[in-house]
């Protein structure tokens, strides 16, 4: 009994050596790993803190989504993720003070900046003049959204929420050619970009995109990187512009899915048969009326209340039966459109690209189109006519 007492005494004393081994091996090891990234977390809040002073005295637009990012790990990320050659011009939108700026000047030949805050471009300028990289960097003090993009290889920038779709849109549908755009974004707007068909966050913006280019997942960033801290988290996605292109009219395109997605999990069927959007298509087609007919496109209302052809049992009393027959028969020719494709009892959200691509040629053969300017009589009609309005 002794003797199995001191034999379980030494192998517990053993283990107790064993264990204190491999916590002093591995804390060490872990210490000379982590060393690097704990000295960059040190510059981090020290450049922080600095930064902190500096902004004090300057009052960041929320109008303008002014979030600087400051974490230098993200920094580092997003210019090694954008995968910038030496002899690379990069285009960034809204530079701010310029921390990523300095990064990309770091790499790429050139740097154009769009910024329009005048305040941050004076700050811009000192920072990089302190550097010596003044020739390498160009900036533009105008808005981004209206202003023509000079020619680039990659576009990488911190675009703020406010203005992410218009941007997103100018980028995939400009006449820039470009090799790619690293672009941090709204986690739920970069969500929506990423979204496939019958995922719940597929989208008119997703399919518009995804029409000309491919979105790339690359990363998460925390909202604590940023100065001020915003209320949501953010994430980095890369846009490659594709070898092959969909020979369509963008701006038809852009307005059929903008029909279609008015409310994307209904059917095709549903969503046509609606009488608004029956008369907004007929109008379109320049579709010749009499001027009583036309009189009462211009003061029709229409309320909520449907029947199950989505017409209003109210308005069809208003309508006069000429409208009424030009409706119907019109609507029986787009009902015909979608059931010869099989669409009618299809859903917007479920449908890939082939497919949509496949209905609005569907239409176009028909001599039915959807891009055009359409003005909204009242309220109500706003939403809906919009539908049919340009990118």
């Amino acid at each position: 009994m002794l003797h199995r007492t001191k034999i379980l005494s030494e192998n517990i004393s053993k283990l107790n050596i064993n264990q204190h081994f491999l916590r002093q091996h591995c804390r060490t090891k872990s210490t000379r790993r982590f060393n690097n990234a704990k000295d960059e977390d040190e510059d981090y809040h020290r450049v922080r803190g600095k930064t902190e002073n500096q902004e004090a005295q300057i009052y960041l637009l929320k109008s303008r989504g002014q979030h600087l990012l400051m974490n230098p790990r993200v920094l580092n990320s997003i210019v090694q993720k954008s995968n910038i050659l030496p002899t690379d011009t990069v285009l960034e939108i809204g530079p701010g003070t310029g921390n990523l700026t300095l990064k990309l000047l770091e790499v790429a030949e050139k740097v154009i900046a769009i910024e329009i805050d005048k305040r941050m471009v004076e700050i811009l300028h000192k920072r990089v003049s302190e550097r010596g990289l003044q020739d390498r960097l160009t900036v533009i003090c105008q808005d981004a959204l209206k202003t023509e993009f000079p020619e680039f290889d990659l576009l990488v920038a911190n675009i703020p929420y406010g203005i992410s779709s218009p941007l997103v849109a100018k980028l995939v549908f400009g006449k820039n050619p470009y090799r790619s755009g690293t672009l941090l974004l709204q986690k739920e707007f970069a969500r929506r970009l990423l979204a496939n068909p019958g995922d719940s966050k597929f989208n008119r913006l997703a399919v518009n995109v995804k029409l000309v280019a491919d979105v790339e997942f690359v990363m998460n960033v925390s909202k604590k990187d940023f100065l001020p801290c915003p209320k949501v988290d953010s994430a980095v996605v890369k846009i490659h512009p594709k070898a092959e292109i969909p020979k369509v009219d963008y701006q038809e395109w852009c307005a059929f899915t903008r029909t279609c997605f008015t409310k994307k999990n209904k059917t095709l069927g549903a969503i046509f048969k609606q009488k608004r959007m029956l008369l907004e298509l007929m109008k379109l087609q320049e579709i010749k009326l009499d001027e009583v007919n036309n009189a009462i496109y211009s003061d029709y209302h229409v309320n909520d209340s449907e029947d199950e052809d989505g017409l209003c049992n109210e308005d069809n009393a208003n309508v006069s039966s000429d409208v009424g027959m030009d409706l119907s028969l019109f609507r029986e020719k787009v009902i015909d459109i979608l059931r010869s494709g099989g669409f009618e009892d299809k859903r917007p959200s479920k449908l890939s690209h082939e497919e949509l691509l496949n209905l609005l040629s569907l239409f176009n053969r028909a001599r039915l189109h959807f891009h055009g300017q359409v003005k909204p009589t009242n309220g109500k009609d706003a939403e809906l006519a919009s539908a049919f309005g340009p990118l």
